[in-house]
């Protein structure tokens, strides 16, 4: 790939976003960021919809697919991340076991510890009223997820096995906020060697610095009006006019 043909990194500085500067900086290919502000309403935008259809970032563009064909978008982080780790044959094993494994990782990212981990940040964090039965429900939930990490951490070095891969990428970010989940790091001891394992990567350091450009510090990532974009919309309320 060429310097001209970089991939258009849609992103914002949240969990998600950070999943595939993680990825993009472990390749170490060339990307440009177009930042995609979920208070000001960019996701909601035509432009974006027509690559991002779940109006939700990250969402990356391919100039240069393996193909040689058009270019490709793809939504959804955890798609990106596969469809990255194939197109550069890194970080996802070849053989059926080692693929197996971390696919299943990956998939209890975004369809588990994303999720509940989410669900707590919108009701200890966001929510306009305190309910202590939905924080309660969350802030356990996301523990027992942690237990379910820090076990399978005590068996193996990384999350999918014997090497880095996708999945830790895809879970890293949503244990960073860790104190505003309400979860003590010091009581999962094979969890928190991992996670000093992953801070430890350049790669990780470079991702992150990503955030702390101008575009991204200038406003917080959630904004009270920012709020009425991000909760409670339906279907009428985001459909293109």
């Amino acid at each position: 790939m060429t310097a001209a043909a970089a991939y258009v990194l849609h992103y914002w500085p949240t969990p998600n976003g950070h999943k595939i500067t993680l990825m993009l900086e472990e390749l170490g290919v060339p990307y440009t960021l177009q930042p995609v502000n979920i208070s000001a309403g960019d996701q909601f935008q035509p432009a974006f919809l027509a690559i991002s259809p779940n109006n939700r970032m990250p969402a990356l563009v391919d100039p240069a697919p393996a193909d040689g064909g058009e270019p490709i978008s793809v939504f959804e982080s955890g798609a990106i991340l596969v469809y990255l780790a194939e197109k550069h044959g890194a970080f996802l094993p070849s053989d059926l076991r080692g693929r197996k494994t971390v696919l299943e990782w990956l998939f209890w990212q975004v369809g588990g510890l994303g999720p509940m981990a989410g669900q707590n940040h919108h009701f200890g964090l966001y929510a306009p009223e305190k309910i202590p039965y939905a924080i309660e429900r969350y802030v356990k939930e996301t523990n027992r997820l942690y237990g379910v990490l820090d076990r399978r951490l005590a068996q193996h070095p990384w999350v999918g096995g014997a090497e880095y891969s996708i999945a830790d990428m895809a879970i890293y970010p949503w244990i960073v906020p860790w104190e505003r989940q309400q979860q003590r790091l010091a009581d999962f001891a094979h969890l928190s060697r991992w996670f000093a394992a992953v801070a430890a990567r350049p790669a990780t350091a470079r991702a992150y610095a990503q955030a702390q450009g101008p575009a991204f510090t200038a406003q917080p990532t959630v904004t009270e009006a920012g709020k009425k974009l991000l909760f409670g919309q339906t279907a009428a309320s985001v459909a293109p006019r």
